[in-house]
């Protein structure tokens, strides 16, 4: 099954209210603080899920656990200690991806493919928090099919982890998740292709 994840970054709160009641079940933000002034905005009758997708710094791991159902962008051993300690604060269970930084980009997020391992297993190893499944970026194309290899590396990473067959592959935005879909992807996160061009 493949969920779709609708981004809002900059879109202001009456649009994403329209989305869900037009059928949005989850909503993809980009940054913390960006997600608080729209949850403060939305209210708490809104029936979705809430996705960070952006980098997150592990100083705002605390209102990362408390604004969100679902981290993306979990990528060091810092971050995983930091989550843990908030969710079991808390008193939740956190679900959260490892973000693998599978092109080697200088500019991207995200661990190296041989580090995806040890922060699975370690956060296989924390009470408050499960592992749902592998993030990547691509590069920037003009060709979907770039995308591709890239795709195909992280579902090959996924494989390798211990219980992959449960393990989810967050891949795809606007310009490239047919790709994405056909190389096993499970959340696709759209923001243009939904919401149209973002403001400048």
């Amino acid at each position: 099954m493949v969920t779709l994840i609708g981004v809002t970054k900059t879109i202001p709160p009456a649009t994403i209210r329209e989305a869900v009641a037009l059928g949005l079940t989850e909503i993809g933000e980009n940054r913390v603080q960006e997600a608080g002034i729209k949850k403060l905005a939305l209210g708490s009758g809104l029936q979705a899920r809430w996705h960070l997708i952006g980098h997150l710094q592990s100083n705002k791991a605390k209102a990362a656990v408390e604004l969100f159902d679902v981290i993306h962008s979990v990528d060091s051993l810092k971050l995983i200690e930091e989550l843990e300690r908030h969710a079991a604060t808390q008193e939740r269970v956190m679900e959260v991806l490892v973000q693998v930084n599978v092109s080697g980009e200088a500019t991207k997020s995200g661990c190296r493919p041989e580090d995806a391992l040890p922060l699975a297993n370690a956060i296989h190893g924390a009470a408050h928090l499960t592992l749902s499944g592998l993030m990547t970026i691509p590069p920037l194309a003009n060709d979907p099919d770039a995308a591709r290899v890239h795709f195909r590396r992280l579902r090959q990473l996924r494989d390798q982890l211990r219980g992959s067959g449960a393990l989810k592959l967050s891949m795809g935005m606007s310009n490239d998740f047919e790709v994405a879909i056909e190389e096993g992807a499970n959340f696709v996160r759209i923001g243009t292709a939904i919401f149209g061009e973002r403001a400048a």
